[in-house]
């Protein structure tokens, strides 16, 4: 598993039933690949998890292996209530094919530190697949510390990657500084993708990806390759758009930039609810203000770190 590049956790499409709709998700993500997006992660946060049955996240995982056929990782969330669903899921993700698992805390329940690393743990121990830890504070209210993490690299040979997404950057270079290469650090907030990568990070797990691919890994290119210029010039016209990663109705901005796109359709499964009144009409003036000045990038593969 080649943990570095741009991946995106990747929306669910659902029909008008709220359904899921397989067949755009698989040319969903074929192009993603296409543009130059080096692995696909589905059943995140970003992907409704939370709402998906059992059934529907292995049918996911198993749409998502095939469309791609071996050309790039497919690499599974794994969140669940019990840990015993968690390394059910596991193990029935890795029998569909797919390449890694991201590994996230229970839903709702904030344990403490030995709760927390027994659940994880379980879920390392499922598979021999390569995992990455999810570390999403914010979100979830279970924060996993460098020195946390250097410790749960040391018992599990298959915790290959960090997804951190504290919001502070600090923790990427606190996480090198413990573990050196031993684990590849990812960027999982998208207006921190530059911060991240000038401290330490080789990948970055996107959101806004699923809207603007190739815009992403033209910035995650430059970023890798230190030019900083076009960078920072690419960033300033991304960050309104990249922004709306970090907020709690952030399934329902980045599917209305698919929607203003072509790519997709708005709906969400409740308790979430789709915009609607004054603020729908002020996202859109800002999608829309943002892609009216869409530069021009380049269309080539993310570039992996040296």
């Amino acid at each position: 598993m080649n943990w570095n590049g741009v991946m995106p956790a990747i929306t669910t499409c659902f029909d008008s039933d709220l359904s899921v709709n397989h067949s755009f998700m698989a040319k969903h993500c074929q192009w993603l690949l296409e543009a130059g997006c080096t692995g696909i992660v589905p059943l995140g946060s970003l992907g409704e998890g939370a709402t998906l049955s059992f059934e529907e996240k292995v049918q996911i995982v198993r749409t998502c292996v095939s469309a791609v056929k071996g050309s790039a990782p497919v690499v599974a969330s794994i969140s669940a209530l019990s840990t015993s669903e968690a390394v059910a899921l596991a193990k029935a993700t890795a029998n569909e094919g797919c390449d890694a698992l991201m590994v996230l805390p229970p839903y709702v329940y904030q344990g403490d530190w030995r709760e927390m690393k027994a659940h994880v743990s379980a879920v390392f121990e499922a598979t021999p697949l390569s995992c990455m830890l999810y570390n999403n504070p914010v979100a979830y209210g279970t924060d996993f510390l460098p020195e946390q993490i250097v410790e749960l690299a040391a018992e599990h040979e298959n915790l290959a990657s960090v997804k951190e997404s504290s919001t502070d950057v600090r923790r990427v270079s606190a996480i090198r500084a413990l573990l050196g290469d031993r684990v590849e650090v990812f960027v999982g907030i998208d207006d921190a993708i530059l911060e991240g990568i000038g401290v330490g990070a080789t990948g970055w797990i996107a959101g806004l990806a699923n809207a603007l691919p190739r815009e992403s890994v033209e910035l995650y290119n430059c970023a890798i390759n230190c030019e900083h210029k076009k960078a920072f010039d690419l960033y300033r016209w991304f960050l309104p758009l990249l922004r709306m990663d970090t907020v709690p109705d952030f399934v329902q901005l980045i599917k209305l930039v698919q929607t203003e796109l072509g790519i997709g359709n708005p709906r969400v499964r409740p308790p979430r609810l789709e915009l609607a009144g004054d603020k729908l009409a002020h996202v859109r003036r800002t999608i829309r203000e943002a892609l009216g000045a869409k530069p021009q990038v380049a269309n080539g593969p993310a570039i992996p770190a040296k």
